[in-house]
């Protein structure tokens, strides 16, 4: 089979989606709100560091992906704090949450590890296969041989499409990020929406960044999410604020992602193709397909803009 069409690549392009798309749709609740969060590099590198700093103490990567969930969050709520209480330029908090998240996030490591000769590691999540299903060919091996958070994944793009779309509450959070001084006129407490949503979205954040150390690399370094913040926010605007869409371009970069690692280890290629092209090549194409199909995106209409119900728009 061509190497375009690899088991093992196809394989690999899931286990590096899951956690872009996992952040993307925390971002999606977040901006559907009318919140906007570009502080989420930082706030995925705080989840990345708290899920393996509680991994490698207590040796269990369930409590390793709580802690990461819950100091993410903490921190969104601080940005929340900023944009909804006190109206705050919600580009300045994101940039300020943005630069706060990295610094908080390096202090912890070293006050925690301190000096060491080798780098600190944790077992990576091993993968789960799925009964009946895992043995099927080709889809079998892709799919349902992945590790628990890939699964989790699968199930957040279907709730978190559910929540926004089919639900009451989902109406809601959407009627806050759309029109907030209508919400407020039928009776909803758009701060509280607001709130939760950032609190909501703070977790999936979390968890996308302790995903990094505990599945990818099995160790942690200041540089570990390296953009995928950004990513994530990028892909939130090519699916145009649809969890379902955000899946497709999750995907497709997470493919170009995973086959610059599978070129960059074959030796005819990497005598050909420098490897720092390599690296750049799934940024730049997140670039290309972002600039032509975020064209005529329509985010959520009252997203970056404070509500304050005594005034008069």
């Amino acid at each position: 089979m061509s190497i375009f069409f690899d088991i093992s690549l196809l394989h690999l392009t899931l286990l590096m989606m899951a956690p872009l798309i996992i952040a993307c749709l925390g971002e999606t609740i977040i901006e559907r709100s009318g919140i906007l969060n570009i502080g989420i590099e930082g706030i995925v590198t705080l989840g990345a560091v708290t899920g393996f700093l509680l991994t490698y103490y207590s040796g269990s990567p369930v409590v390793g992906c709580l802690i990461a969930a819950l100091s993410s969050s903490l921190l969104t709520l601080f940005l929340a704090y900023f944009s909804i209480s006190l109206r705050a330029n919600q580009i300045v908090i994101g940039l300020g949450i943005f630069v706060l998240g990295l610094g908080i996030s390096a202090t912890i490591y070293r006050l925690s590890v301190g000096v060491v000769k080798s780098i600190p590691q944790v077992p990576t999540l091993s993968a789960i296969k799925v009964p009946v299903l895992s043995v099927i060919p080709f889809i079998g091996e892709i799919f349902f041989k992945q590790n628990g958070l890939v699964y989790l994944s699968y199930f957040l793009i279907a709730a978190v499409s559910f929540f926004l779309f089919k639900t009451p509450m989902g109406l809601r959070l959407r009627a806050c990020g759309e029109n907030p001084r209508a919400a407020d006129a039928v009776g909803i407490n758009v701060a509280r929406m607001r709130y939760g949503a950032c609190a909501a979205g703070g977790l999936f954040l979390g968890i996308a960044g302790a995903y990094l150390p505990l599945v990818i690399s099995g160790s942690y370094t200041d540089n570990i999410v390296n953009g995928r913040g950004w990513l994530a926010l990028m892909l939130v605007i090519f699916g145009r604020w649809i969890p379902l869409w955000s899946f497709v371009g999750a995907l497709l970069f997470a493919y170009v992602d995973a086959l610059q690692f599978k070129v960059s280890v074959i030796p005819q290629f990497a005598k050909i193709i420098p490897p720092q092209f390599l690296l750049m090549l799934p940024y730049i194409f997140a670039m290309i397909v972002l600039v032509q199909v975020a064209k005529g995106a329509e985010s959520p209409r009252a997203l970056a803009r404070p509500y304050d119900r005594e005034t008069r728009d």
